[in-house]
């Protein structure tokens, strides 16, 4: 579904991605990993549009490239994107930021999806609560449903478990493995826990220094890889 080949990226005159190669097969879920500041985000954010790629470099969704499609494109496309952080509006209601969402459906849909109020029962019972009053946790989920309000081929997801209570984590993860299994929604997340990778994810890259140096099924995760490219 995301194919990305020979990736070049800078910041000013520094060279932040080499060469970057990642296959996220429709219907997966794949883990991007990597110590801090390897590239995780970069890599994210160039798929999305958000930082310029060299030329040369390849980014296919569903066979097209996305080079020159602006980031709103990419979303009506149906690449859904839970940034680092959240970045929910805090100043507006869960429900006003879940109807963010729907400006970018692929089909016009007004109606927020059930499907969320589905994954995130707490959303519904909070729909006029301002999101700047969420708990960590609870605006992660509506992070995650806000990128759902669009009705992705693809969710793009950066440390969605970062900064939040062991529950949720785990509450977090049976969200995603049914989203992926049972809704069949391919998954890209960038996820620095282990367990939860493992838990969630069937394919894995990892990035050092910029570079993808290995990448396949979640089980050849093994503890050479992890001493060598993820152990701090």
């Amino acid at each position: 579904m995301l194919e990305i080949s020979g990736l070049n990226q800078y910041y000013g005159e520094s060279h932040t991605l080499w060469d970057v190669e990642l296959s996220v097969p429709k219907g997966s879920c794949t883990c991007l990993m990597g110590r801090n500041g390897m590239g995780k985000t970069t890599l994210l954010r160039a798929v999305m549009g958000l930082l310029p790629v060299a030329a040369g470099g390849r980014i296919q969704f569903e066979g097209k490239e996305l080079a020159g499609h602006p980031v709103e494109g990419r979303a009506r496309r149906g690449i859904g994107y839970v940034p680092q952080g959240r970045e929910i509006f805090p100043q507006l209601t869960v429900e006003e930021n879940l109807r963010v969402g729907l400006l970018a459906h692929r089909e016009g849909a007004q109606k927020i999806p059930e499907l969320i109020f589905e994954s995130f029962p707490v959303l519904k019972n909070m729909l006029k609560r301002r999101g700047g009053n969420l708990s960590g946790g609870q605006q992660q989920q509506l992070a995650i449903g806000r990128a759902l309000a669009i009705n992705p081929k693809l969710l793009i997801l950066d440390e969605p478990t970062e900064g939040i209570q062991p529950n949720i984590v785990h509450e977090i993860g049976d969200i995603l493995i049914r989203l992926n299994r049972e809704q069949g929604l391919t998954l890209l997340l960038v996820e620095t826990k282990l367990p939860f990778a493992r838990r969630v994810a069937q394919r894995f890259c990892i990035l050092d220094s910029g570079r993808s140096v290995a990448r396949g099924d979640i089980g050849g995760l093994n503890d050479d890889l992890i001493s060598r490219h993820l152990t701090v």
